[in-house]
């Protein structure tokens, strides 16, 4: 297989670097000074197996890389339709693109039957432009479950155990998705194929956004959020209004919430990607971690109120406290 990582932020070379040190064919598609570290010094990455340091074959230009028979989207969701379009080039009519990305997917809606078959998600992909860039059939749903800050460009530490979780939109089980998998595996990244895809997102949906927004507020970090005596009623409200939509979708989340905030807080003294993102003066990703599912929780008149008034909260701090003092 030849692999692209497009997009070079903490979860793409944590993958690239797995990937890379496994044997595989990766190329990354990086720009600025991240590109410039790769080509001189590789992507090294520090995880409970060890430090790697692993040369790839880096570029900014698609057309330079050529066609890939597998590419992992791994930007944040604001940058989703530009580097959608950068990625044309690299396309071929059997290319399985998998979208790392955080949030409700654009393609939610699409693959399945069902009461908002085919809908865009309007915070998302109002115009439906994102779907437009890329057919279904290159599409393999995915939700990363991987705890990665970046220390320097193409220098990573990941301090909890790497999961990936893989399916079709289509629920189907197939060959390529299990081909797909078995090469992840062999990266010694957990991998597992699931014939619902969204139930799993949802785990992912709820997690980020019961912990990201918050984290932006009061620059708690993981263990914080999920086990501050003070945090956690409103933690717990925000996941109970995700757990109703959720249901109202037809998904199921696989821990009762006692077990979901302690796995959360087990997760350590981590500062979610939203507060890594709002440090370095990024944009926030607010309309996939968020807007997106009180969109979702209003098409079926699910009430998520403390969401609503979190990421009230978190919109004016991002707007107007770019960079907030520190407390004395």
């Amino acid at each position: 297989m030849k692999i692209c990582i497009a997009g070079a932020g903490a979860i793409g070379c944590t993958i690239a670097a797995r990937l890379a040190h496994s044997g595989q064919d990766v190329n990354v598609l990086a720009r600025g000074e991240t590109l410039a570290a790769i080509k001189k010094e590789g992507i090294k990455l520090t995880d409970l197996d060890g430090d790697y340091q692993v040369p790839v074959n880096a570029s900014e230009s698609a057309e330079e890389l050529g066609p890939q028979d597998l590419i992992f989207i791994c930007t944040k969701a604001p940058a989703l339709p530009v580097m959608l379009e950068k990625i044309q080039p690299m396309l071929h009519e059997k290319t399985i693109v998998i979208p790392a990305v955080n949030g409700i997917p654009w393609w939610y809606f699409q693959g399945i039957e069902g009461r908002f078959s085919g809908e865009n998600i309007q915070s998302i992909d109002p115009e439906g432009s994102v779907s437009k860039l890329l057919p279904h059939k290159h599409l393999i749903g995915c939700v990363v479950f991987i705890t990665a800050s970046r220390q320097a460009p193409a220098v990573v530490k990941a301090t909890n155990p790497h999961l990936i979780v893989l399916g079709e939109i289509t629920n189907e089980m197939t060959e390529r998705l299990e081909s797909v998998r078995h090469v992840i595996e062999l990266a010694g990244i957990e991998a597992r194929a699931t014939d619902n895809i969204r139930d799993q997102l949802w785990t992912k949906v709820a997690a980020n956004i019961t912990s990201n927004p918050l984290s932006v507020v009061t620059k708690g970090t993981l263990e914080q959020v999920y086990a501050d005596d003070r945090l956690k009623p409103l933690v717990r409200q925000m996941l109970d209004e995700v757990l109703l939509t959720a249901a109202a979708y037809g998904a199921r989340i696989r821990f009762d919430p006692h077990t979901f905030m302690e796995l959360g807080a087990g997760m350590g003294a981590v500062k979610t990607s939203m507060l890594q993102d709002f440090e370095a003066g990024q944009p926030l990703e607010l309309s996939a971690i968020g807007h997106s599912v009180i969109e979702l929780a209003n098409k079926v008149g699910t009430p998520m109120v403390a969401t609503q008034n979190l990421l009230n909260v978190t919109e004016f701090i991002a707007t107007h406290h770019t960079h907030l003092p520190k407390a004395s």
